[in-house]
């Protein structure tokens, strides 16, 4: 399996690279586990850094019902957040350098201390989040038409392409997460809306989730880490020209082009 593993982080890094989709994963190789899934993605992970990327960072998606149904699943995914995939706020983005993009919404935790699993709760989470900031991901499939199920989004690193992070800070202890409002917008126009509940019923039990899956595979989340918990709506498609702005209230704002 290790020649079949390697032999696919070479496809995603590939379509990657040439900005040209490929096909699903499964319909290719139809023994694939979802352990499989993930030792893709630790690979292409592993190849990155020997590259000189560093993690800043993971990403946990799935978290609403409405998704996992959709891909048949009971459980969220995750995928790692590098250096180079982090843009400011306000920044304009080249719509080219992106296959399929699209834009979710999500309240993102800084974190002061390491979480490390298997039994970290939801109130560990709390207790070692620095801060939350309004963030905006973009996520954009390698694998053609978005033609996905849980093991092809798993090995092609949650989907993630860029995360997008206001300037704003707030402390979790002067906040409800759960009920925390976002308004998403796209040319000034609403796009959709949503609350911190989309994330698992409340964004710390996602990052509670993320401690805990991880540890199966020997990793932890760190102090200082980026922490994306799931998205609060329905991603929207974005393209050429189109503004997208998120709304959190008292926690922010931020936005994003893409030309």
């Amino acid at each position: 399996m290790s020649s079949v593993i390697s032999e696919i982080a070479d496809s995603l890094l590939e379509a990657e690279h040439s900005k040209r989709a490929i096909p699903p994963l499964t319909k290719q190789y139809t023994d694939l586990k979802v352990t499989d899934g993930y030792n893709v993605q630790l690979e292409v992970l592993k190849r990155k850094l020997k590259d000189g990327r560093k993690v800043i960072g993971k990403k946990v998606g799935l978290t609403s019902v409405a998704m996992q149904k959709m891909l048949g699943v009971d459980e969220p995914d995750y995928g790692h957040l590098l250096d180079d995939m982090k843009v400011e706020d306000g920044a304009k983005i080249n719509a080219g350098d992106l296959l399929s993009p699209k834009i979710e919404a999500e309240i993102g935790f800084i974190l002061g201390e390491d979480l490390i699993g298997p039994n970290v709760t939801f109130l560990d989470v709390l207790m070692a989040t620095k801060y939350v900031v309004p963030t905006l991901e973009i996520i954009d499939s390698r694998i053609a038409d978005w033609d996905i199920g849980l093991i092809d989004t798993v090995a092609d690193n949650g989907s993630s392409a860029m995360v997008i992070v206001g300037d704003g800070s707030t402390e979790v202890s002067g906040i409800d997460l759960r009920t925390a409002g976002m308004i998403l917008s796209k040319n000034n126009e609403m796009a959709a809306t949503g609350s911190g509940a989309a994330a698992l019923g409340h964004p710390a039990h996602a990052v509670a989730w993320l401690a805990n899956k991880l540890h199966e595979f020997g990793i932890s989340l760190k102090a200082g880490e980026l922490i994306l918990p799931g998205a609060l709506s329905a991603a929207i498609p974005v393209e050429k020209g189109d503004t997208v702005t998120a709304q959190f209230g008292s926690i922010g704002s931020v936005s994003v082009t893409f030309e």
